[in-house]
């Protein structure tokens, strides 16, 4: 399979749907798939932090990675895949399993969370994954989840390794930071929104797209969005954004991905709207806030 050298457009962060037994739903997760890139996804991304990844064993992870590589495979698509941890050894071993699944174009591999290591540190860890990494990775920067806020002349370091492809951005907001990012960007080296609100101001600066867990919902119009602020129809890609905002303000209502979860669950797309403890389902509240959204706006 042929991917472009480095990721653009919007990529759906797949949720992993449960059976009422609690096991994952493996057919609803490939319908999922299915749904989403004929909507006009440019990609999936199997365990992220929408799917739960981090509750799921061995096991379940493979079933999700393989439904994810086998409709990839069938359509074309880009497949990324979730791996590493705040261990470099360890990232740097489930890393290398991903070689199994040649279809996979890009691994996204958080910043280390938890033990807070200097951004020395983590260009230290990026670059020896980078090279010994089957894949091209992709850095996922969320210090709200990481405690670790990377500068623009960091991001800018990693963005010119050979092995990097991008950072999926999730830093919570449009600061001057941001614009330092994106107003000097290495060759090959994409910026994708990772706050779904901040999805459309991202992309008229210059982000190349999205790993969008809200474009579960409504996927035609966040990749038309995409497709918008490329082409310069920027009337348009200002409608389309001020709509999408307020979807993913509501779907981020309670911890994510719980009110997509009940979404897709009143819409009949997955078959519970079950989670993994610690995280509990939904108010149907939200979840009815989030189908009004919708509904304004005509999905």
């Amino acid at each position: 399979m042929t991917h472009h050298t480095s990721p653009y457009g919007v990529h759906v962060p797949l949720v992993t749907p449960f059976t009422a037994a609690g096991d994952v739903a493996e057919d609803a997760l490939e319908e999922l798939a299915q749904a989403v890139l004929d909507a006009g996804a440019t990609g999936l991304v199997a365990l992220g932090t929408t799917a739960e990844a981090s509750t799921l064993d061995r096991d379940e992870k493979r079933i999700v990675v393989e439904t994810c590589v086998r409709v990839c495979r069938e359509r074309g698509a880009t497949l990324t895949i979730g791996a590493g941890t705040n261990d470099t050894r360890a990232s740097a071993a489930a890393l290398s399993e991903l070689a199994q699944w040649p279809e996979a174009a890009y691994a996204l591999v958080p910043v280390p969370y938890y033990t807070r290591p200097s951004q020395a540190g983590v260009v230290a860890h990026f670059r020896q994954l980078a090279a010994s990494s089957p894949i091209p990775l992709i850095v996922y920067h969320i210090p709200y989840r990481t405690g670790q806020a990377l500068d623009a002349d960091t991001l800018h370091t990693l963005g010119r390794m050979p092995g990097i492809a991008g950072v999926k951005y999730a830093a919570g907001g449009v600061d001057q930071e941001t614009v330092d990012l994106l107003g000097e960007l290495p060759d090959g080296f994409a910026v994708l929104a990772g706050d779904d609100v901040f999805l459309s101001p991202l992309l008229a600066l210059g982000a190349a797209g999205g790993i969008v867990a809200s474009a579960h919902l409504a996927t035609g119009r966040f990749a038309g969005l995409a497709a918008a602020w490329r082409d310069g129809d920027v009337a348009r890609a200002r409608v389309l954004g001020h709509g999408l905002a307020r979807l993913s303000a509501a779907a981020f209502r309670e911890p994510n991905p719980t009110v997509i979860k009940g979404v897709l669950h009143a819409q009949g797309r997955i078959p519970t709207p079950g989670v993994r403890l610690p995280l509990l389902p939904a108010g149907r509240g939200s979840v009815e806030a989030t189908l009004k959204v919708l509904a304004d706006l005509g999905e």
